[in-house]
């Protein structure tokens, strides 16, 4: 079956409509992390179907912008009683913010979420050694592991000691800008604010502390951002109630629509230049489908084109005579065109 007829067959079953929103984990400089530029484009989703009952949206993501769930959840809910969110295998990060706001969480065995602290980056972060144009990102839970073994394994607790600490911190080598640090105070709150309103806007009501629970869990207690949390363990042990679990027919469904937009948007997949010009060629031009966004009604997908070119270089090599330059062939790649069709 194709995708139309797959999201028909997840619509007949729920009785809901479907809204379809997928970026591509592929490896390399052409994948895609959620952004406030899909808004607009849902949107138009939502005035097509109009005010209904139940709307689903079927996400696999690995992030992206944290600004972005608590804009797009309550968009969606001024036009249904019910939302909910299927998730058909990765909902990491900010996709799992946007899980948080859902009545209905639908995972198979095979889906999963992930912690949501942040990783923070503005003009106040250290540079990265290896690149100098860019800067090296501050995990907020890297910060806070930092004094709390100071505190708490370490057992330092004078305010001298603990100022020395929070100095050798600043000063390491790449220096870490105070204000960096403020900037990571500040986006942590944030997301627990955050994280509160999106469970708060649920139809059905959660008590304050499930709340505090909820939050506690996925803003500082799992300690890794890469710790993948499943259907059984986000219920029973992180209290996200609103987890159901996928019948196998629906789970199947799902994996098939996932697999569907796996052809174009190649989950995982390495990115190699040599390998995307191919074998014989000097020029090549190839097109990137990297998100989705679409319904029974519409369709939209962000493409981007690259052109691929053979070109020559000199590498600098060190010889008993001194360094000299080695002529070497390479491929060479350049965006021509991106953007929303």
């Amino acid at each position: 079956m194709d995708k139309k007829q797959l999201i028909q067959q997840i619509e007949e079953s729920r009785k809901s409509r479907v809204i379809t929103y997928l970026t591509s984990d592929r490896q390399g400089p052409f994948n895609a992390r959620i952004a406030m530029d899909v808004i607009p484009l849902i949107s138009k989703q939502l005035q097509t179907i109009g005010k209904t009952e139940n709307i689903d949206l079927f996400l696999y993501s690995t992030g992206g912008d944290t600004m972005v769930p608590w804009r797009l959840v309550s968009m969606i809910r001024e036009y249904c009683n019910k939302f909910s969110v299927l998730v058909p295998y990765k909902a990491h990060s900010s996709a799992t913010m946007i899980a948080l706001g859902a009545d209905e969480i639908v995972m198979s065995n095979l889906s999963e979420i992930s912690p949501i602290d942040p990783s923070t980056a503005n003009v106040f972060n250290p540079q990265d050694p290896q690149n100098p144009q860019n800067k090296i990102p501050i995990s907020v839970e890297d910060v806070m592991a930092y004094f709390d073994l100071a505190k708490n394994k370490f057992g330092i607790k004078n305010e001298e000691e603990l100022a020395r600490i929070f100095s050798k911190f600043v000063e390491a080598n790449p220096q870490i800008h105070p204000l960096a640090l403020g900037n990571v105070n500040r986006i942590h709150n944030l997301i627990r604010v955050l994280a509160k309103r999106l469970l708060k806007s649920h139809k059905a009501p959660i008590k304050e502390d499930e709340i505090d629970k909820i939050v506690d869990y996925f803003t500082e207690k799992l300690y890794s951002h890469q710790y993948f949390i499943g259907r059984k363990e986000a219920r029973e042990d992180l209290g996200l109630k609103t987890v159901i679990d996928a019948d196998d027919v629906l789970a199947k469904t799902m994996t098939d629509l996932c697999d569907e937009y796996n052809k174009d948007l190649d989950f995982g997949k390495m990115w190699n230049p040599e390998n995307e010009l191919g074998a014989n060629a000097m020029q090549n031009r190839k097109d990137y489908k990297i998100a989705y966004i679409e319904s029974q009604q519409l369709s939209n997908y962000y493409d981007i084109s690259v052109e691929y070119k053979k070109q020559q270089v000199n590498i600098a090599q060190q010889t008993p005579q001194g360094p000299i330059q080695v002529p070497q062939e390479q491929v060479g790649w350049r965006v021509i065109e991106q953007g929303w069709k």
